[in-house]
């Protein structure tokens, strides 16, 4: 019984006696009936527990089999299985030895758990589990909670959790007649030895189930019956499609859904591949289109050879190249001249160009400044390819150096929504008025080079038609020569001439001709 801390009126334990009387008497008057149906529950969860038993021993001897087979995939989770089965079998066995010592209790040391014979006797498990300091009650307790708990914590289903927590619980009902009770004073205290035989069968049942469901998540996590692997198909994954001639032509070849644990046994051209990865190179020494053939063998997860054919096409090209001048057909000396490289087929961080005559400077992904160094002479680009570690000759490309031409002279004036530049003719006085000086520079549409005026010449002509020159060394407009614009009537014209630019190639040059300004 229970024991009650809390002191006691006569009274209440004259209650509490009587109410021991009472259960005694209804304990004495229990049915034969009822302890018979106490065996016939027994009989059907041995038949059970038989049964889970069976199949987890058939699922152990088939992950013992994966291990044999493919070791490096399966250790992880036959590791798992044998503590499973460590931690089941030491719970079951801790419960049949239970049953065992009650029966020996009720009917003596020749008792037979199979054969009770004293089945309504209510003293035997309440002494075997309940009696102090060496009552099994309390250690069967924590070791069903423990076993709880490792289970749960191996599975990820929520429905599966909660069926195994609910089959394993330790907690007492709160109903009447359990107050005060731990669990296994409501389990075995007054119990009859056929009920406790039961009781504990069916904690054996519950934990072959939990075995059971752990070994089946086990087994779904190796793929041991995914009959998915009837879908593999082998592929070849090229480097390229496109090879250079003398270039090598490089594909992996693999099954989908690939096993990094076991290395598929590649055929091409009935020659097996032993390259590590499935890598296969041969050297491509004619032009023309051509097609890798062969098969590939990998096991399955029940250890049977699954075969897949392959094909792939490739074609072999000769090296090319391209280089164009983004501008124009030729280089210009002592200029950026911005240049595009590049191969088809090969990516622009595996192309290499250089230039003999000059310096080749790279400024983006196929992008290069080209610098020649003399007029008159080629420049000639050489273009590599990086293939495979190995640098490739793709091409040479000769480009004819000159001097860069003359520029135009302009008077820049401000316009609406931005800036003009004026090149001769005719000019109101108040735009004259409003410009700052002379540029120069090659703007034709397909340059933009810019040149700085170091002077130039103005030449206006008085009422009696003599030349007066006016001279600026910089590019702006002198002092005399605005004095000059603001006498200008309308219909009056004046010259600008003798115009000196330097330009990016560092050379002064004087402009030929001259730029007219008619007074608007």
């Amino acid at each position: 019984m229970a024991s009650q801390q809390n002191r006691m009126s006569p009274r209440q334990k004259m209650i509490n006696l009587m109410y021991v009387v009472l259960m005694a008497m209804l304990a004495l008057n229990v049915s034969s009936d009822v302890l018979n149906g106490f065996s016939l529950v027994e009989d059907s969860l041995l038949r059970t527990t038989a049964n889970a038993s069976a199949s987890n021993e058939a699922l152990y001897k088939d992950l013992q089999g994966q291990m044999e087979a493919n070791p490096a995939k399966v250790k992880e989770w036959f590791d798992k299985a044998q503590y499973v089965k460590k931690i089941s079998d030491s719970l079951y066995n801790y419960a049949e030895a239970l049953k065992v010592s009650i029966v020996k209790q009720a009917d003596g040391e020749d008792g037979d758990v199979k054969d009770v014979q004293n089945k309504e006797d209510l003293e035997a498990a309440s002494h075997v589990m309940l009696a102090p300091r060496r009552g099994e009650g309390q250690r069967l307790f924590a070791a069903i909670n423990s076993f709880r708990e490792s289970i749960v914590g191996m599975l990820t289903d929520e429905t599966q959790k909660k069926i195994i927590a609910d089959n394993l619980s330790t907690e007492v009902p709160n109903k009447a007649g359990t107050l005060g009770k731990n669990w296994q004073e409501y389990m075995f205290e007054n119990t009859p030895v056929a009920a406790a035989v039961t009781l504990l069968s069916k904690l054996q049942s519950d934990v072959r189930y939990a075995e059971g469901e752990v070994l089946h998540a086990l087994v779904a996590n190796i793929d041991m019956k995914d009959l998915r692997v009837n879908e593999l198909n082998a592929f070849v994954i090229p480097a390229s499609r496109t090879v250079v001639q003398g270039g090598k032509f490089s594909a992996q070849i693999i099954m989908a859904a690939v096993d990094t644990t076991q290395r598929p046994t590649v055929y091409v051209n009935g020659r097996q591949i032993t390259s590590p990865g499935g890598l296969y190179e041969t050297v491509c020494s004619s032009t023309g289109d051509y097609t890798l053939k062969g098969y590939i063998e990998m096991m399955d997860g029940r250890g049977q050879m699954v075969r897949r054919d392959f094909s792939q096409p490739y074609t072999v090209v000769a090296p090319s190249a391209t280089v164009s001048a983004d501008l124009m057909n030729v280089l210009y000396a002592g200029y950026e001249n911005p240049m595009s490289v590049s191969i088809p087929g090969v990516p622009a961080n595996k192309v290499v160009a250089s230039m003999s005559g000059g310096v080749l400077q790279p400024t983006g992904a196929g992008k290069y400044i080209a610098r020649p160094a003399e007029v008159g002479k080629d420049a000639v680009i050489t273009v590599n390819a990086n293939m495979e570690g190995r640098m490739q000759k793709m091409g040479q490309f000769a480009f004819r150096v000159r001097k860069l031409p003359d520029p135009s002279a302009y008077i820049e004036y401000a316009a609406e929504g931005g800036s003009n530049r004026f090149r001769g003719g005719r000019l109101s006085k108040q735009m004259l008025m409003g410009t700052k000086g002379i540029g120069a520079a090659i703007d034709d549409g397909l340059l933009n080079i810019e040149f700085r005026v170091q002077g130039f010449e103005t030449v206006f002509f008085d009422n009696m038609g003599n030349a007066v020159p006016a001279v600026s060394n910089s590019a702006s407009f002198t002092e005399q020569q605005r004095s000059m614009f603001r006498s200008l009537g309308r219909g009056k014209r004046f010259y600008i001439s003798r115009i000196r630019a330097v330009g990016p190639d560092g050379a002064e040059r004087t402009l030929d001709g001259s730029m007219e300004v008619i007074v608007n």
